[in-house]
C-alpha cells in the first residue's frame, strides 16, 4: 500500500503528460573485482521507493497514462537455487508485490514495444544507455524523472516516517549500550562490534552508512572509518553510526570521554557543541533555511570558542574572516530517508555557497513538514586546517596560539540528532544521553 502510495504521487507529478513511460532499472549483485566475492544486496533506493522490491536484477514500467504498474522479474534457472536457494514462484511475487503486471525480465523490450511510448522518462545516463542497446529507436528523457523523485522523497510519508522512528528506536539503544559498554584500553572494532551486535539482535542487518568509530585524534577526521586503534585513558571517543530498517536510516553522533568524565577543556568544548545543537534544534521548523542554521551554530561556536580563549576579537570580524570553518568545516546537517545523505537538499538552480565550511552543507532550502533532517554541529582540531591559519596573518590575529597548539592532539567533538519537520517545529528521533552530566552518569 505504501508503494502504491509512492508510485501515485510520482504519476501526479506527470498529469500533464498524455504519453510516455517511467523506466527505472533496479541494482544487480555486485561482486569484489574479478571474484566471487558477493557484497551484501541493497536495492537502488528510488527502485524501493516505487516498489518494495528488495530483489537484484529487477526493472518497474509506470505507463503514465494508464497509471499501470509492470515488474519484470529475471527468470531463475536450477544453478540459483543451488546457490542462492528456492526460487519463488511468479504467484508468490505477485502476491508480495502486488504489480498490475508481473512479467520475465526478457519480456522487457516486447512489453516497451507493445507499449510503444512517446517518450521514456529514465534517471541517468546508464539506465538510458540501457535502454538504447535495447532498441536505437526509444525516445529518452533523463532530468524530469530525476526531478520529481528527488521532490517525492524530501517530503516523507507518514508510512516511510514510522519506518524511520523504528530505526531510530534501534539506535537509540545501540548507542547506549556502547556508552554503557566502553572503557580505557579497548579497540575502536570493539565499540563497532557492540553496536553492531546491539543492532543485528533487533534485526537491524544493514548498516545505514559506513560507521565512523574513532577515539582520541581520530575523532577529529570526518570520515574515519579504520576503527582499528586502541583508546586510550583521557581520549574522547566519537561514533557515528547507524542502521537502516526496510531501508530507511537511522544517523546519530555521540562524543565522550572514554574513562566516563569530561576533563574541564573537553567539557568546556563540548558544551559549545552542545548549545549549537540546542539551539539548531530549537530554530528547526518550517520556513526556516537550514544556511541559516548553519550560520548560526556558526556565530554560537565562536561565541563559545572566544569564552574558551582560543579564538579572540570580534564575533562578526570573525564570521567574515571564515574563521568558524577552521574549526567547523563541514555542514550543519543534511537530508535522512532512504539513503544517509538522502537527495532533495538542492533544489534545481540553487547553488553551493561557496564559502569555507557551509560549502559543504549538503542542504540549501526552506524546511517543509515531513522532511528529515540531521542537526550535527562539531568543533575539530584539526592541524591541517589550522597550522596554515596560524601562519596566516589575516587570521592568526583571531586565534590564540598557545592554546591552539596545545589542543592539537585534543581531537574532534560532534553530537548529531534526527529530526522529522512538523507543522510547528521538529520531532527529535534521537534520545542517546547528550548532556554532560547525564553522559556521565551513565557510564559511571
Amino acid at each position: 500500500m505504501s508503494n502504491q502510495l509512492h508510485r501515485s504521487k510520482l504519476l501526479s507529478l506527470f498529469e500533464d503528460t498524455e504519453e510516455g513511460v517511467i523506466y527505472i532499472k533496479g541494482a544487480d549483485l555486485m561482486y569484489r573485482y574479478a571474484t566471487d566475492y558477493e557484497f551484501p544486496f541493497r536495492q537502488e533506493s528510488n527502485f524501493w521507493y516505487l516498489t518494495g522490491v528488495n530483489e537484484p536484477g529487477c526493472h518497474v514500467i509506470l505507463d503514465i497514462k494508464s497509471g499501470d504498474y509492470h515488474l519484470f522479474t529475471p527468470k531463475r534457472d536450477s544453478q540459483f537455487a543451488v546457490w542462492h536457494g528456492r526460487i519463488k514462484p511468479m504467484e508468490e511475487i505477485q502476491d508480495l508485490y502486488k504489480p498490475d503486471h508481473l512479467h520475465y525480465d526478457n519480456q522487457l523490450l516486447s512489453v516497451l514495444n507493445d507499449l510503444d511510448p512517446d517518450l521514456i522518462y529514465c534517471l541517468d545516463d546508464e539506465q538510458a544507455e540501457f535502454l538504447e542497446d535495447l532498441n536505437r529507436d526509444f525516445n529518452l528523457e533523463i532530468d524530469t524523472l530525476v526531478d520529481a523523485i528527488t521532490y517525492c522523497r524530501c517530503i516523507k510519508t507518514d508510512y516511510e516516517l514510522d519506518l524511520m522512528r523504528k530505526a531510530a528506536e534501534v539506535n537509540n539503544a545501540a548507542h547506549l549500550e556502547v556508552m554503557k559498554s566502553i572503557k580505557p584500553g579497548m579497540y575502536e572494532y570493539e565499540t563497532k562490534a557492540i553496536f553492531d551486535y546491539h543492532q543485528e539482535k533487533h534485526g537491524l542487518l544493514q548498516p545505514a552508512y559506513t560507521g565512523i568509530h574513532a577515539g582520541g585524534v581520530n575523532s577529529a577526521i570526518l570520515h574515519y572509518v579504520e576503527n582499528n586503534q586502541q583508546i586510550n585513558d583521557g581520549d574522547l571517543y566519537l561514533i557515528d553510526a547507524g542502521f537502516e530498517y526496510k531501508g530507511y536510516a537511522s544517523d546519530f553522533t555521540r562524543t565522550y570521554p572514554i574513562n566516563g568524565k569530561f576533563s574541564s577543556d573537553q567539557a568546556a568544548i563540548y558544551q559549545i557543541v552542545l548549545d549549537a545543537l540546542n539551539n539548531s534544534i530549537e530554530n528547526s521548523r518550517p520556513g526556516v533555511k537550514m544556511e541559516e542554521l548553519h550560520m548560526n551554530a556558526c556565530r554560537i561556536i565562536l561565541n563559545g570558542l572566544k569564552d574558551a580563549g582560543i579564538v579572540k576579537g570580534d564575533i562578526e570580524e570573525m564570521m567574515a574572516n571564515d574563521i568558524f570553518a577552521l574549526f567547523f568545516p563541514h555542514g550543519l546537517g543534511h537530508f535522512l530517508g532512504l539513503d544517509t545523505h538522502d537527495v532533495g537538499g538542492y533544489p534545481k538552480g540553487v547553488e553551493r555557497i561557496d564559502r569555507p565550511g557551509i560549502k559543504y552543507l549538503r542542504v540549501r532550502r526552506e524546511l517543509i513538514p515531513g522532511m528529515v533532517i540531521t542537526i550535527e554541529p562539531g568543533i575539530y582540531f584539526i592541524p591541517a586546517l589550522l597550522k596554515p591559519a596560524l601562519e596566516d596573518e589575516e587570521k592568526a590575529k583571531f586565534l590564540n596560539k598557545e592554546k591552539i597548539e596545545s589542543l592539537y592532539d585534543f581531537g574532534g567533538i560532534r553530537i548529531e540528532d534526527n529530526l522529522i519537520i512538523t507543522e510547528d517545529g521538529c520531532e527529535n528521533l534521537t534520545d542517546v544521553p547528550k548532556e554532560i552530566k547525564d553522559i556521565e552518569e551513565v557510564m559511571k
